[in-house]
């Protein structure tokens, strides 16, 4: 029996590859690569969609950045960036460079100034999944797999899970199908995967996110965000111009309308902007490791600069009342979500420029320094766990493991952001707020959460912009530590 024919495939004209060493110049090409292979794959799926089945295949390829060095860089050694680690051809791809253009232009700038040698930008051997290159058309929709007369990865490329893993973050000993090293933690792929991932549980799009991200767990965070957005809109002098709210609703106007969707999203979003990407995103995780989890692990190819965790614990010292603060040094890590990715026996340091920030930003809220800080405020070990109903089962072993690591607090998130922000190498930090004490008798209530709420939860809030505010004026050299990278890193952050 004779074998059908293969079908030909078409591919966008004029994909040449070009020699930069100017980083803004090959940021250019970039775009004008990837500009091209989208447009290409949406019109072509435009045309498709509507007609016959396609006697030939349609296929685009990433763009990619490579650097090939003979030599060992002579570099900085405070810096933990910006340089490979030995001689070698490295590379990764790209997904919309314009997403990620202030990012790619330091990066590349930082390789050729360090390394003395040009960036090649081409095409890349990695396909385009038509559902990435469409997601930023509203007019075009794939549907699922059934619904038009053929098959439709017979006619493209489709998203492709054996290529889209964590093995370069996870330090895996990983090489790409051409020999070359990562240049990059994330290819493109996995990073389109993220983007999708993150329109869809937090309903607002991934441009809106800003380089400082705050996580909480009650809704009540949301509110008090909001009215501090207000107040910065009113204030020509805060540097912040608009505020985002799900849906993609934008307000500038401090008197502006923020309507609440009939259904929230997942993890409902809220991104207080600056122009240059510096401003705040809060994201209401709700209650859980597994949602933090899922949250982190796709904000975290947008390269935040820092993100923070301020929500409710529960306290386990006798000497701590309800809204006092909590500043996390350690972890005691019984969530499990990423054992398999981040074994437990790994340390998750604190990060000294984020622990000054969070302690200046209490006693500049509280008007408490020194000493007295230390009425309010307990530093030390945080214990995070997946099961939210601990204290029904029988409390020996857990509350034992507690006394045995000096924890003073439990939560269900705080250590899985920290954990996934060590293992992403995204600078991270904890602040909670005592909010019950259940080895003392002091449990959540209606009547004693709503005094609480309303007396802790707006400064709690304000403490974690200002720590923010305060990151946001250190050099990145400094924010981001070397503690965060391994010995054999990927040049990018």
């Amino acid at each position: 029996m004779t074998a059908p024919p293969i079908a030909p495939i078409l591919t966008p004209p004029d994909q040449e590859a070009a020699t930069f060493t100017d980083a803004a110049q090959a940021v250019d090409y970039l775009a004008k690569l990837y500009a091209t292979a989208t447009t290409f794959l949406r019109k072509a799926f435009s045309e498709t969609a509507s007609g016959e089945r396609p006697d030939h295949r349609y296929r685009a390829y990433y763009p990619e950045i490579r650097l090939k060095t003979t030599s060992f860089a002579r570099v900085d050694s405070r810096l933990s960036y910006g340089h490979v680690a030995a001689p070698g051809t490295y590379s990764t791809t790209i997904t919309q460079p314009e997403l990620f253009r202030n990012y790619l232009n330091q990066q590349i700038a930082l390789l050729i100034e360090n390394h003395g040698q040009p960036v090649v930008i081409g095409p890349s051997e990695t396909p385009i999944p038509v559902h990435f290159a469409v997601s930023d058309d509203s007019s075009i929709t794939v549907p699922h797999e059934g619904v038009m007369s053929f098959p439709l990865r017979d006619i493209f490329d489709v998203p492709d899970l054996a290529t889209t893993n964590d093995d370069i973050v996870n330090n895996s000993a990983f090489a790409h199908e051409d020999g070359s090293n990562p240049l990059a933690p994330f290819t493109a792929q996995r990073i389109d995967y993220s983007l999708a991932r993150l329109s869809h549980y937090t309903a607002t799009r991934p441009n809106y996110f800003q380089n400082h991200v705050l996580f909480t767990n009650y809704q009540f965070y949301v509110e008090e965000f909001e009215a501090y957005a207000r107040k910065a809109l009113a204030d020509p002098a805060s540097g912040y111009v608009a505020f985002v709210g799900p849906g993609n609703q934008i307000i500038r106007d401090p008197a502006g309308v923020m309507e609440t969707p009939a259904k929230l999203p997942q993890m409902p979003s809220y991104h207080l902007i600056q122009e240059n990407g510096d401003g705040v995103t809060l994201v209401n995780i709700g209650v859980g490791p597994s949602n933090a989890k899922t949250a982190t692990d796709h904000i975290a190819v947008l390269r935040p600069h820092a993100w923070l965790m301020v929500g409710h614990c529960a306290g386990l010292r006798n000497s701590q009342s309800l809204g006092d603060f909590v500043l996390a040094h350690a972890y005691l890590r019984e969530d499990h979500v990423l054992d398999d990715d981040l074994p437990v026996w790994v340390p998750i340091p604190a990060l000294a420029e984020v622990q000054i920030a969070l302690e200046q930003a209490v006693a500049e809220v509280t008007q408490l320094k020194g000493f007295e800080l230390k009425s309010i405020m307990r530093t030390g070990t945080v214990a995070t766990i997946d099961n939210r109903n601990w204290e029904l089962r029988d409390q020996s072993g857990p509350v034992q493991r507690l006394s045995q690591s000096r924890a003073v607090a439990l939560d269900m998130e705080s250590a899985t952001i920290a954990a996934n922000g060590f293992r992403f190498r995204v600078p991270y930090g904890t602040l909670l707020c005592v909010s019950d004490k259940p080895l003392h008798g002091e449990l959540k209530l209606p009547g004693m959460a709503s005094d609480f709420y309303r007396t802790q939860v707006s400064r709690h809030l304000l403490i974690g912009i200002r720590a923010m505010e305060a990151l946001r004026g250190m050099p990145l050299e400094r924010l981001h530590s070397r503690k965060l990278r391994s010995f054999d890193e990927t040049a990018f952050l």
